[in-house]
C-alpha cells in the first residue's frame, strides 16, 4: 500500500472521510443478488460502465466485509486491492474512453440489510454422515419471512460493491434471486420476473431510467399484496400491505394519491421517477425512508380506521415523497447541506397536511416545534443548520422554519419560481445551500445574506421573528399568545373559549389551564364530537368532579383507541368498586397496533383482586409473550414495561430482554439495555441472568457477557 492509499484509508477509518473520484464518472450499473434467507447471506455480481474525465491509474468502490470471486475490467480478468474496506482497480484508464467494471461478491451484511424471522421454528434436514448410519439429523432454524434494508446515508456498500459518496450517481438495475414463495419490491419498474433452471428460485428484474446515489438503493421481499392507483399526472401509485391487512389498506394510505398530486403541483416539477411504491416492514429502523421512488416504512403506521385519528401514516407518507425531489432528484453534496433534505421535506410535508387539514393546523404544528425550538435554544443547545452533526429536531424543525421564513421574506411567487429553477438546475445532481439560495436570490432580486445569518448560520433560535410570522398568520394562535400575556387573576376563559372554534387553540387550553377552567368549558368539551379535545379532558386531576362517574364511562365508547386507554385507566383508578365492570367492557379490545389497551387491561386484570382469578396465570403468560422477537418492537417494549413496573420478568421474558439488548433497531435495543442495566443492580434478578448467560448462544448473551466480564 503506498503513501497516498495510506492517506486515503485513514481518512476513511478515522474521520469518515468519503473521497470522491472526481476524475471518472460512472453512470450504470447492472446489478445482480441472489438472496439466501435462512443463512442471512448475499451473493452477487455487479458490472459498472464509467467515463473517464482524465486519465487516471485506479478507480475505486466501497465494500464492507466482503469476499470477491471474478473482478474485471472491460471483460477481461482484473487484478485488485481490498483493504479497509475499500475495493481498488489499477489500470491506466485513459481520458474520454469508457469501461466495464465488473466483481462477483458475497457477504454476511452487519447491518443495511435485515433478515426478519417469523415466531415458526422449522427443520433443516441434513445428509446422513460419513459413517453412513442413516440418522434423520436436522437443525432448527428460525424461518425468515421478511427481508429489506436501509442504507441511510452511506450504508448500501454493506451489501453491494458501491459508493458511500452521495456525488457518485449512478443508474441501477437491478435482479433479485430469491425463494418462489417470497415476493421482492425495488427501486424501478418491475420489467419481468424469471424462475430460475432448478424451478426454486424467482428472479425478480427492475430497471431504472434515472441515476441516483447509491444509498438510495432499496428492496424489500416479503409476502405482500399491493392496492394500484394513478396520479392525475400519470404517475404509477403502489401501496403494498400484508394479505391479512387488506381492511386497512384505506386508512394507512388515506389522502395518498391527494399528497403526490398536491406535491406536484406545489413544487411545479414534474415528479422525477418511473412509479412510486410504499411498503410497510417490520421493525423499521425510523419511521419511514424515501428510498428512490420506493419507499419503505414502518408497519406501526399500519392501522384501522379507528386509529387514524390517533396515529396515521399522513406526516410520514408527505415527508417521504417530498424527498424524491429534496434529496433523490437534487442530492445535497455532504452533511454541510443537510438541510437540503430534512428541512425540505418536513416543509412540503407540513404543506400537504396544511392542503388536507387547513391552516390551523399548519400553523399549531408549527407552534409545537417553536416551543421545542425554544427549549433546545434556552438551554444553550442551540444548533447551525449548516451543522453536519446537528440534531433531527435542527434539521428538520428548525430547517422547515427556515423556509417558512424565507417564504415570507420573498414572497410566494418568487419563492415558487426559485425552488422549481433550483430543481431543474441541478436535478439528477448534487448542490450547497449557496447553490438553493442563489437561485432565490435571482428569482426575488433579494439580498439573503441576513437570512442566512439568522436562520442557517447561527445557533440560536429566531424566537421573535417566528412568533410574529405565526401571530401575523393565524388568528387562534395570536388569541393563545393574548391570553399568556393577560396580566390578571380573573381571566374570563370562556370568553377566549367562546372567541375561536381551533380545536388546537381549546386544547391548548384544556391542557394548559385546567385548573382554572370553569365548568362550562368541560361541559362544552365533553360535549364536543372532536377526539383530541376529548382527551385532553384527562388533563384535569378534578375530573369526577367536575363530570361524574354515567359522564365519563361514555369515553369507553370514543371512536378513538388512545381514549379508551385513558379513560379505561382512570376509571379503574377512581371508581374500584366498577372494576369489574370496565374489564368486562374491555375484554376484546387490543387499540393500536402496539396494543395499548390489551396491554393495560392485561394488566389491570391481574391488578383487581377478585377478578377471573383462575385465569391470572393465563393473563400473565400472555404478557409475557408479547415480549417475544416475533413481535414488533414497539409492542415487545410496552410489554417490558408492565411486566418489570407491575409484576416481573418470568424466564422467557428475562430472555427475550437479553436478545433484545442486540436488536438492530437501535431505540429497542438503548430501552433494553438499559432496562437490564436497571434490573442488574436487584440481587435476585443479577442471580437470575448470571445463570441464564451460559444457556444462550454468544450473539444474544454479547451485552450480558460484557457486564458479566466486569465483575
Amino acid at each position: 500500500m503506498n503513501r497516498f492509499l495510506g492517506l486515503i484509508f485513514f481518512l476513511y477509518t478515522v474521520f469518515g472521510f468519503t473521497q470522491h473520484q472526481d476524475k471518472v464518472d460512472f453512470t450504470y450499473a447492472d446489478v445482480y443478488v441472489k438472496l439466501l434467507p435462512q443463512e442471512k447471506r448475499i451473493q452477487g455480481t455487479v458490472a459498472y460502465k464509467f467515463k473517464v474525465l482524465n486519465d487516471v491509474d485506479s478507480v475505486f468502490l466501497d465494500a464492507k466485509n466482503m469476499k470477491f470471486g471474478f473482478t474485471s475490467i472491460n471483460e477481461k480478468v482484473a487484478d485488485f486491492e481490498y483493504a479497509d474496506d475499500v475495493l481498488i482497480f489499477r489500470h491506466k484508464f485513459k481520458k474520454n474512453e469508457t469501461y466495464s467494471l465488473g466483481v462477483g461478491f458475497e457477504t454476511q451484511p452487519k447491518q443495511t440489510v435485515y433478515f426478519i424471522a417469523s415466531n415458526y421454528k422449522g427443520e433443516i434436514p441434513v445428509q446422513p454422515g460419513p459413517l453412513g448410519d442413516g440418522s434423520d439429523l436436522a437443525i432448527e432454524f428460525e424461518a425468515v419471512d421478511q427481508i429489506w434494508t436501509q442504507g441511510q446515508g452511506k450504508y448500501t456498500s454493506h451489501w453491494l460493491p458501491s459508493f458511500d459518496d452521495m456525488e457518485e450517481k449512478v443508474e441501477f438495475d437491478l435482479t433479485l434471486a430469491v425463494p418462489n414463495e417470497m415476493q421482492v419490491i425495488a427501486n424501478g419498474k418491475n420489467i419481468h420476473t424469471s424462475r430460475n433452471t432448478n424451478g426454486e428460485i424467482t428472479e425478480w428484474h427492475f430497471d431504472m431510467e434515472q441515476p441516483m446515489s447509491s444509498y438510495l438503493l432499496a428492496f424489500a421481499v416479503g409476502n405482500y399484496q399491493k392496492q394500484e392507483a394513478m396520479s392525475t399526472s400519470g404517475i404509477p401509485l403502489e401501496n403494498y400491505y400484508y394479505p391479512e391487512d387488506s381492511v386497512k389498506v384505506e386508512p394507512t394510505y388515506r389522502y395518498t394519491k391527494r399528497i403526490f398530486d398536491f406535491l406536484e403541483e406545489e413544487i411545479g416539477v414534474p415528479y422525477p421517477w418511473q412509479n412510486y411504491k410504499q411498503v410497510p416492514v417490520r421493525d423499521f429502523l425510523y419511521a419511514g425512508m424515501e428510498n428512490t421512488g420506493t419507499t419503505l416504512f414502518s408497519d406501526g403506521y399500519v392501522i384501522d380506521s379507528l386509529a387514524f385519528v390517533d396515529k396515521n401514516y399522513v406526516n410520514v407518507n408527505a415527508h417521504e415523497m417530498a424527498h424524491q425531489w429534496f434529496g433523490n432528484l437534487v442530492t445535497e453534496k455532504d452533511g454541510h447541506h443537510h438541510w437540503l433534505h430534512e428541512g425540505f421535506a418536513t416543509y412540503y410535508a407540513y404543506l400537504a397536511e396544511k392542503h388536507l387539514f387547513g391552516a390551523d393546523h399548519f400553523y399549531w404544528k408549527l407552534q409545537t416545534t417553536l416551543k421545542q425550538l425554544q427549549e433546545q435554544s434556552v438551554g444553550g443547545k442551540g444548533e447551525s443548520l449548516l451543522d453536519p452533526k446537528a440534531s433531527s429536531l435542527t434539521f428538520y424543525e428548525k430547517g422547515a422554519w427556515a423556509l417558512v421564513a424565507l417564504r415570507a421574506e420573498v414572497g410566494d411567487a418568487a419563492f415558487t419560481k426559485g425552488v422549481k429553477s433550483y430543481l431543474k438546475r441541478y436535478q439528477f445532481r448534487n448542490a450547497t445551500v449557496d447553490d438553493f439560495l442563489q437561485e432565490i436570490k435571482t428569482a426575488s432580486k433579494k439580498n439573503l445574506s441576513n437570512f442566512k445569518g439568522v436562520w442557517l448560520e447561527r445557533t440560536e433560535f429566531p424566537l421573535q421573528q417566528a412568533k410574529s410570522l405565526l401571530i401575523s398568520s393565524s388568528p387562534s394562535i395570536k388569541l393563545w399568545y393574548d391570553l399568556q400575556a393577560a396580566q390578571t387573576d380573573a381571566i374570563d376563559y370562556l370568553s377566549y373559549w367562546d372567541a375561536t372554534t381551533s380545536v388546537h387553540f381549546r386544547t391548548a387550553l384544556l391542557e394548559k389551564y385546567h385548573s382554572s377552567l370553569p365548568q362550562a368549558i368541560y361541559e362544552q368539551a365533553f360535549s364536543s364530537d372532536t377526539i383530541p379535545i376529548r382527551q385532553a379532558l384527562f388533563s384535569s386531576p378534578d375530573l369526577t368532579k367536575i363530570l361524574g362517574k354515567d359522564k365519563l364511562e361514555t369515553l369507553l365508547e370514543d371512536e378513538s383507541y388512545i381514549t379508551k386507554e385513558l379513560a379505561l385507566f382512570f376509571l379503574w383508578q377512581n371508581y374500584p368498586e366498577d372494576r369489574e365492570k370496565y374489564l368486562n367492557t374491555t375484554k376484546t379490545f387490543h387499540g393500536l397496533p402496539n396494543k395499548n389497551i390489551r396491554l393495560l387491561w392485561l394488566t389491570l386484570a391481574m391488578l383487581s383482586e377478585n377478578f377471573n382469578g383462575p385465569m391470572t396465570k393465563d393473563y400473565f403468560d400472555e404478557l409475557s409473550t408479547y415480549t417475544d422477537p416475533s413481535y414488533g418492537f414497539e409492542l415487545r417494549q410496552g410489554a417490558f414495561f408492565y411486566l418489570k413496573e407491575a409484576f416481573g420478568l418470568n424466564e422467557d421474558a428475562l430472555t427475550n430482554l437479553v436478545k433484545a439488548t442486540n436488536h438492530h433497531a437501535w431505540q429497542f435495543k438503548k430501552f433494553a439495555r438499559n432496562l437490564l442495566d436497571e434490573l442488574w443492580e436487584d440481587a435476585d434478578y443479577k442471580t437470575r441472568l448470571q445463570d441464564l448467560a451460559p444457556k444462550l448462544n454468544p450473539e444474544d448473551s454479547r451485552y450480558l457477557t460484557s457486564k458479566l466480564k466486569t465483575e
